[in-house]
């Protein structure tokens, strides 16, 4: 039974990962297209900066995909979530969010929110990195 759950969690993994390249492919092929359609636009090949920071968002997005596929990958190789990854998928999507915010419709209290988060996450990522460096010391040390 054991061995069944097993085969079944690799399954769904190998499928989850499949859907994510995917995902990652179409998403990095709508990048182009907006681009080309953005640069397309009078003033010919030139942008401006709301259509440079869509395009940025739609970037980062397809960033935050590679890192969520990694992290799946990590996952089906040694059946372990490296948190290191995840944190670092979280600031990279706040940061996404950062530059594609309006901020003449943001309240003072959603940035000072949103700078509370990226503290905690860059913190939390501090602290894991170094936790894993002093025991990947201590490993080798001994």
């Amino acid at each position: 039974m054991k061995k069944f759950f097993e085969l079944f969690e690799h399954l769904i993994v190998l499928i989850l990962m499949i859907f994510m390249m995917i995902a990652v492919f179409l998403s990095t092929i709508e990048v182009g297209v907006i681009l080309w359609q953005q640069m397309l636009e009078p003033p010919l090949m030139l942008l401006n900066v709301k259509e440079m920071m869509e395009v940025f968002g739609f970037i980062l997005m397809v960033v935050i995909g590679l890192e969520l596929l990694e992290t799946i990958k990590a996952y089906l190789d040694k059946r372990v979530i490296h948190v290191e990854v995840v944190l670092l998928v979280a600031l990279v999507a706040v940061a996404r969010k950062i530059i594609i915010l309006d901020y003449y419709e943001i309240t003072p209290e959603m940035l000072l929110s949103i700078a509370a988060l990226v503290l905690a996450l860059s913190a939390g990522y501090f602290v894991v990195k170094r936790a894993l460096h002093e025991h990947g010391k201590t490993e080798k040390d001994d």
